[in-house]
């Protein structure tokens, strides 16, 4: 029986569907989120295999705190997962420093502080699996949302370092990237209005804005099906080191790379070109 950590429980998010998956498997979950009581029905339902905290994760001593009660209370932790996470849409030109750093704090930051506080007691165990959910933003970035693929690409970068880091003490390390799911993460582009400094941008962000509105209700990706594709990989005798999640999103992150690929390729011959010739010494050697 495994013990998961789940950031971001929000009812209707992919960290809850993460939880059910993992009680499903007959495992045992600490879920948090910054609203806490939301979950308390939750918890109720599934008695002592459940366990709820308040989390805001981007306040380090409140990570530190429920990180130590969860591992007082079932003994340590198995599974992390990395969920808490919100895009904020904008141009790369004229979204102001205030939101910038917002997003990395919670989208990047917020990952590396809970992971610091799980990983010394997986390491003195000699076990366990840190799932960083990332997106597929993170591998191909979105008109509209720059500093949010930022963020994610950043998450991608420190999870394959990560991986090789922690593989000698018995870790292994999952990033997920999913496309878009019927979560409760496209409803507040509703509510939240287009702010922002440069006009010229303007009309691209409102039709961003549009399209997100439009997709809410009927985004193809299942969270539950997501979910359990998730918990069923850290069964793999060979586990991925990346899951991708979603047809649209498998799609575009195939035509991604494919096309990278050409393009580096293609500059072959410049980029081997830019070493010294064999046998040539450097300036100065």
């Amino acid at each position: 029986m495994r013990t998961w950590f789940i950031t971001g429980g929000t009812p209707g998010g992919f960290g809850m569907a993460i939880a059910d998956a993992a009680l499903e498997a007959g495992d045992r979950v600490a879920l948090t989120a910054r609203r806490s009581d939301e979950l308390r029905p939750w918890a109720t339902e599934h008695g002592e295999r459940a366990l709820v905290l308040p989390l805001d994760v981007t306040e380090p001593v409140q990570v530190r705190q429920a990180v130590t009660a969860a591992e007082d209370h079932f003994g340590g932790i198995d599974v992390l997962v990395n969920n808490a996470g919100r895009g904020w849409y904008g141009s790369v030109e004229g979204t102001d420093d205030v939101a910038v750093r917002r997003s990395f704090e919670l989208n990047f930051f917020s990952v590396l502080d809970v992971m610091r506080a799980v990983l010394p007691g997986m390491r003195a165990r000699g076990d366990g699996w840190i799932v960083n959910m990332s997106s597929v933003a993170g591998l191909r970035g979105p008109l509209g949302f720059g500093y949010y693929s930022a963020a994610k690409h950043a998450v991608e970068g420190v999870t394959d370092v990560l991986r090789q880091e922690v593989e000698p003490f018995g870790i292994k390390v999952l990033v997920v990237e999913p496309g878009a799911f019927r979560t409760h993460a496209y409803s507040g582009f509703a509510d939240e209005p287009v702010r922002e400094s440069v006009a010229a941008y303007r009309p691209m962000l409102e039709t961003v804005r549009a399209a997100m509105i439009a997709q809410d209700g009927s985004q193809p990706g299942d969270p539950v099906r997501g979910a359990r594709a998730i918990v069923g990989a850290l069964g793999e005798s060979h586990p991925p080191h990346r899951l991708v999640l979603g047809n649209a999103g498998y799609e575009a992150v195939v035509e991604g790379f494919e096309t990278a690929l050409a393009e580096v390729r293609a500059g072959e011959s410049v980029s081997r070109a830019a070493d010294y010739p064999p046998g040539e010494r450097r300036p100065g050697a």
